[in-house]
């Protein structure tokens, strides 16, 4: 019987560093490549799938103490990089389930904000909090910000203060940027291009699928600039 507190891919050995999560999205079939719409960006090579480890309780488990041990480390810097936080806030829909997971292991609560298409809600915020009170943002997948950007208006109209944003992949399409001119620092546990030198080392995918991804990618950065 397969253990349910473990996956039945485990890759052997331990991944380094956070490239674990690129593994276990590999192997779930999170990662798919082909021509995609995501929305904000058009014709992307790639698509990351991170509900597929919805699956997997050992690897949302993972994220939310990986999550807590990182906020915690940059927390207690000389120079600390992250501001101290009361709650965390998840960005519908994906961001709900790291979020979840964050907040257990690291006991803080949680918030979220209803997405537009239930405005029928009494509530636009669930969960407990009140004005003045710092919330740290969570997503899965950032690509330039958009949603990050959207739900940190909404809570500070709230009179709740954003400062601060962790996501599990920032493609590297211009949402760092732009959260930072909205006063928001974004940290991720790996990057796009990261997670496509992983699979490349790997010899997951081909020389040309790169390639083709960070094509992609330099012109979704031009148009940036």
């Amino acid at each position: 019987m397969t253990d349910p507190s473990g996956p039945a891919w485990t890759p052997q050995g331990e991944e380094p560093s956070n490239f674990w999560l690129a593994r276990a999205l590999w192997d779930s079939g999170g990662i798919m490549f082909g021509d995609f719409d995501l929305g904000a960006t058009l014709g992307s090579p790639v698509y990351i799938n991170v509900r597929r480890l919805i699956a997997h309780p050992w690897a949302l488990r993972r994220i939310g103490d990986l999550l807590s041990d990182e906020t915690r480390m940059l927390g207690g810097m000389l120079r600390p990089t992250i501001a101290p936080f009361e709650l965390i806030a998840g960005v519908p829909m994906g961001g709900l389930h790291a979020a979840t997971a964050f907040s257990l292991s690291s006991n803080v609560p949680m918030i979220y904000v209803h997405p537009p298409s239930q405005s029928h809600v009494a509530e636009e915020i669930e969960g407990a909090y009140y004005p003045g009170q710092t919330v740290i943002l969570v997503d899965d997948l950032m690509t330039r910000g958009g949603s990050l950007a959207e739900t940190a208006d909404l809570l500070r109209s709230a009179g709740l203060m954003v400062h601060d944003a962790f996501v599990l992949i920032d493609r590297g399409a211009g949402g760092v940027e732009r959260m930072r001119r909205e006063g928001v620092t974004v940290h991720s546990l790996l990057t796009l291009e990261g997670l496509l030198n992983y699979l490349l080392a790997r010899e997951l995918i081909t020389e040309a699928v790169y390639a083709k991804c960070l094509t992609w990618l330099e012109g979704v950065r031009g148009d940036e600039r």
